[in-house]
């Protein structure tokens, strides 16, 4: 067993959070690991997406707490004050690279071969136990690596649309918002998902004036509806103002401002436009039919819960596969390949036990089933809400919106899910999504123990009142 680890060579195309994972574990076994990756150790979403944006968060919520001060009653200025975009914007790059810095010498310590540049699938392959990978590096030499397993795990670039493309002046994609070096002046965000909400939650922080421009009839529409109606009126509160039903036809850069003109007619102008309407995944450029890796109609690599793809020895791990685009979910999906891969035990993912998180303010953060589903009757559950406000340390900390919600099964009383939208909401998902992994019932979270006054007592509490308005009790 451990002789045919030692043999195994494995290549791994990308270097974000799915590659890198499935480095780190393969080095434990010994294995002859090469990553090939163009953006730096820790990939786009090391650099670009994932760090960068929720550092920026971080630092915009700053004037979130200075604000509450005056909510207290404890000040009537700190609330006022003005944050510096470029210093910001500055510290989020250096995280960024010291994150990257950091991933870099892991991989270095556990013996990877880090190739900066690029690489495809040869257009000759030896067969369904060995691949054939084709590496331009970064200073225009090449190789040819064979190897007897693949990870790909390229991730997703922004997409683009036609009549809107990105000049990087003013009208702008995510990434490219780092690189501002004054605040809007009236920012327009074209895009209510998620990446989008965030984006306008931190700048309506930042005291920007801040247009979103939804295509549904409300923000957030693939998330729970009673968190999405938290959130609105959050950011009714900081001025923002909601198109809905406006479908963007082009974005016109006028010079001294924008105009995003939409399908009905209207012009909305501002001085800035991030664009927000999805990621495409980076699987055009890597040669996928040479190998006969099938992709679905958008692109993205097709795999089942253990990584596979179709073909024997080709896995793929993160945003490129037709799974949940999360940072922990291409972590996972990676270790389980390469465990997988390297004949170790598995267990397949399930992503019922995967918590998301929104990191507005307040975050939005769920696990499991969804209240619509419940609602559909596709999964037979009870569910309780309980306000935030009712919370002491709330109370304490000024905290005016959020809830606690919980979902669980009718009869046995299994928690089945759950949504909170809280501060930090992010953290305190975590004792819900651990209930749903084990199969916990909600008499098993009312029995335990917070901290009294916490966040999570509302948890707990809400565990207790769902079994008392229950035929649990």
């Amino acid at each position: 067993m451990r002789s045919a680890v030692l043999s195994k060579k494995i290549v791994i195309i990308g270097g974000g959070p799915g590659g890198y994972e499935a480095a780190l574990m393969a080095s434990k076994y010994g294995a002859d690991i090469t990553i090939v990756e163009d953006s730096g150790a820790g990939g786009s979403a090391i650099r670009e997406d994932v760090v960068p944006s929720k550092s920026f968060i971080a630092g915009a919520n700053i004037k979130n707490d200075l604000r509450r001060a005056d909510d207290m009653g404890l000040s009537h200025a700190l609330g006022d004050s003005k944050l510096s975009l470029l210093a910001l914007n500055d510290r989020v790059k250096v995280l960024a690279g010291k994150q990257s810095d950091d991933i870099r010498a892991q991989l270095e310590q556990g013996g990877v071969r880090f190739i900066e540049g690029r690489a495809r699938f040869a257009d000759e392959q030896k067969g369904h136990t060995t691949h054939n990978i084709e590496v331009e590096t970064s200073d225009g030499s090449t190789e040819t690596l064979t190897c007897n397993m693949v990870l790909v795990s390229v991730g997703a670039s922004p997409r683009v649309l036609k009549g809107a493309e990105p000049d990087g002046e003013r009208i702008l994609n995510w990434r490219q918002m780092y690189d501002l070096k004054d605040l809007p002046t009236h920012l327009i965000v074209v895009g209510s998902g998620v990446t989008g909400a965030e984006f306008v939650s931190a700048f309506a922080e930042l005291g920007v004036k801040v247009t979103m421009v939804a295509s549904r009839d409300r923000i957030l529409p693939h998330d729970d509806a009673d968190a999405a109606d938290v959130l609105e009126d959050v950011l009714a509160d900081r001025g923002v103002q909601l198109e809905k039903h406006a479908r963007v036809e082009r974005v016109e850069n006028t010079g001294e401002g924008v105009v995003v003109h939409t399908t009905d007619g209207r012009a909305i102008e501002g001085s800035h436009v991030m664009m927000s309407i999805g990621s495409i995944p980076n699987t055009a450029d890597l040669n996928l039919e040479a190998a006969g890796v099938e992709v679905t109609p958008s692109g993205h690599i097709h795999v089942d819960r253990v990584s596979r793809t179709n073909v024997a020895g080709i896995y793929a791990a993160g945003d490129c596969t037709d799974l949940m685009p999360l940072a922990s979910v291409a972590a996972q999906q990676g270790r389980i390949a390469v465990d997988h891969a390297l004949g170790e035990g598995v267990t397949p993912i399930r992503l019922k036990t995967v918590g998301n998180a929104v990191f507005t303010r307040p975050e939005i953060a769920a696990v499991g089933v969804t209240e619509q589903q419940i609602r559909d009757g596709e999964v037979d559950a009870d569910i309780y809400k309980l306000p935030l406000a009712t919370n002491p340390r709330a109370k304490m900390r000024s905290l005016q919106y959020g809830f606690v919600k919980i979902f669980a099964r009718k009869g046995s009383g299994q928690v089945l899910g759950g949504v909170i939208v809280a501060p930090t909401a992010s953290e305190l998902i975590l004792s819900v999504t651990i209930a749903v992994a084990n199969n916990l019932t909600v008499r098993q979270l009312a029995g335990s123990m917070a901290v009294y006054p916490s966040l999570s007592g509302s948890i707990t509490e809400a565990a207790r009142r769902l079994v008392t308005n229950t035929d649990l009790d």
